[in-house]
């Protein structure tokens, strides 16, 4: 299928639901929502994001994930019924995230920690350790795991698995994910 840079321009400013269900053990948290993940409704849904390959070869999933159009309900179920769910410190879609204020990722980060107060999740992975530090005023922060846990959960930085993150491979971000995935005891 594939879409147009016009195309993809009529998406900007635009929402995608969470991926949110009642048992969720390992939450993943992306910064916004790319044009393409808005066009599909699709979290980290982009030809070159290696989220899902990188889930399927940590063994967390055994989708496949047509990027071109995105996850069908029966995905998401599926997905959700392996305790599994994703949000965006950022709602609205941008064409890049450098697109998002600092004030975005602030008030972001306190709508997460809100979310991880009502869901209970034993693990929340957020992609990207340069929106953490500004979303939870770290300026220090590494990847790996965080101090303190936020109501129970641990709170874990993944790299971010956008093909702009270059210096990372579907290896090394299946890698991080397995990590988060044992942890939540998903695997």
């Amino acid at each position: 299928m594939g879409f147009t840079r016009e195309q993809l321009k009529a998406f900007e400013g635009r929402t995608v639901p969470d991926l949110l269900g009642p048992d969720i053990r390992l939450l993943f948290v992306g910064i916004n929502p790319g044009l393409w993940t808005a066009a599909t409704q699709t979290h980290f849904c982009h030809p070159s994001n290696r989220f899902y390959q990188a889930l399927r070869r940590a063994g967390l999933i055994d989708l496949d994930i047509d990027t071109d159009v995105g996850m069908t309900d029966a995905q998401r179920a599926e997905f959700l019924a392996r305790g599994m769910g994703v949000t965006n410190l950022v709602s609205r879609a941008t064409a890049r995230a450098s697109e998002i204020a600092a004030g975005e990722l602030r008030d972001g980060g306190d709508r997460l920690l809100a979310t991880i107060a009502t869901l209970h999740p034993t693990v929340v992975a957020i992609a990207g350790v340069t929106a953490y530090r500004t979303a939870f005023g770290q300026p220090d922060a590494s990847l790996g795991r965080q101090e303190p846990d936020v109501s129970g959960a641990e709170i874990w930085v993944i790299p971010n698995p956008s093909g702009l993150n270059a210096h990372e491979t579907i290896d090394s971000l299946a890698r991080w994910l397995g990590e988060v995935g044992r942890v939540a005891g998903l695997l």
